[in-house]
């Protein structure tokens, strides 16, 4: 903590442009991958929800295969039934048994009716959950398809990047310690407000570094100074002189390189 006290103003600004190229260079090496850990993650999660989809219309399958069982067994049981009842029509002793034997008939008849109406319309929905099956096997391999596409892309640029943004993540946090907590909070708050992270530019051709808002001559001329840390009015960041921000540049590129 008491190295960080008796760190100069120039200082300072030279450590903070140093975390803000470092953290650039994080964010570019973000931008290359962009969008796709999200896309395979969305694709992670739609090829699960199709073998979901596809287990549950399986299941559903295998029970109507068993109540067409179920409703074929009760056919042969209705037809055991009547067999058994024509026989024993033969044996009635009066009317009043015939009927009711005849009711017992007509019932299982019934049963038999409502059964096979029931068979065939299960048999529709296997067609159509067969129909659905087939739709939903050919979006999984297309979507599998595309998904491994996709993860090779981003494996490609993970080998080619993943080392570096380590080793830059690293220095980030290594140059944050040399910074005093109260600059380090208000770099942060900063890069969070400005939509492309910059919380440290250098003044350009009389303005603010990434804006059209011009400085005044004697503003740009206490920036030169290096006496006091300088915001810009407008966007809130740090403000630097573009000889030192040249030179930190260089520095930090020689840096870059041997990482």
């Amino acid at each position: 903590m008491a190295k960080k006290k008796e760190a100069t103003v120039e200082e300072r600004l030279r450590a903070l442009y140093d975390l803000q190229l470092i953290d650039s260079r994080i964010d570019e090496i973000k931008n290359v991958r962009g969008e796709l850990p999200l896309e395979v993650e969305d694709l992670e999660d739609e090829v699960t929800g199709l073998n979901t989809r596809l287990e549950k219309l399986t299941a559903e399958l295998q029970q109507i295969d068993d109540d067409i069982k179920s409703k074929k067994n009760l056919i042969e049981e209705a037809k055991a039934l009547i067999k058994k009842y024509s026989e024993q029509q033969k044996n009635v002793r009066n009317n009043r048994e015939y009927n009711s034997i005849t009711k017992e008939v007509e019932f299982q008849e019934l049963e038999i009716q409502l059964a096979e109406k029931h068979i065939k319309e299960f048999k529709a929905q296997i067609e159509q959950k067969k129909e659905v099956i087939a739709q939903s096997k050919e979006r999984l391999a297309e979507r599998e398809a595309h998904l491994k596409h996709k993860k090779d892309e981003l494996d490609a640029i993970l080998a080619e990047t993943e080392k570096e943004e380590k080793a830059l993540i690293k220095k980030s946090e290594e140059f944050e310690k040399q910074i005093e907590d109260r600059l380090v909070m208000a770099y942060k708050r900063i890069r969070d407000n400005v939509k492309n992270g910059l919380a440290v530019v250098a003044v350009e051709r009389g303005a603010s570094g990434g804006s059209f808002f011009t400085i005044p001559p004697q503003v740009q001329m206490e920036i030169a100074s290096r006496k006091k840390i300088i915001t810009d009015e407008h966007s809130g960041r740090i403000l630097i002189d573009p000889a030192l921000a040249n030179e930190e540049k260089e520095k930090m590129e020689k840096l870059f390189g041997s990482l």
